[in-house]
């Protein structure tokens, strides 16, 4: 019994803790990539998001390609254009 009344509130705490802050990419239809800290909102055709310092920013939704959070987000592949070597 005693053991159930300390590992309730801690897996509780654990399941909070990791839920709320969650990263988000916004790329853009040029392949740029745009970090936030939460999920963007969408309002009136504009993505409205706080960028790395804190403050509000907004990108049109025409510009923007894809919202995703940043765990489902491949890493940019850099190998699109290798020079030749002769």
């Amino acid at each position: 019994m005693r053991s159930t009344i300390f590992t309730l509130p801690c897996a509780l705490a654990v399941l909070l803790l990791c839920g709320c802050a969650r990263n988000y990419v916004i790329t853009l239809n040029n392949d740029a990539r745009i970090y936030t800290a939460g999920k963007p909102k969408f309002e009136k055709g504009v993505y409205i998001f706080k960028d790395g310092n804190g403050q509000k920013a907004y990108v049109p939704a025409g510009r923007v390609k894809e919202v995703a959070p940043a765990s489902m987000v491949a890493e940019e592949d850099n190998s699109r254009f290798n020079p030749s070597k002769r």
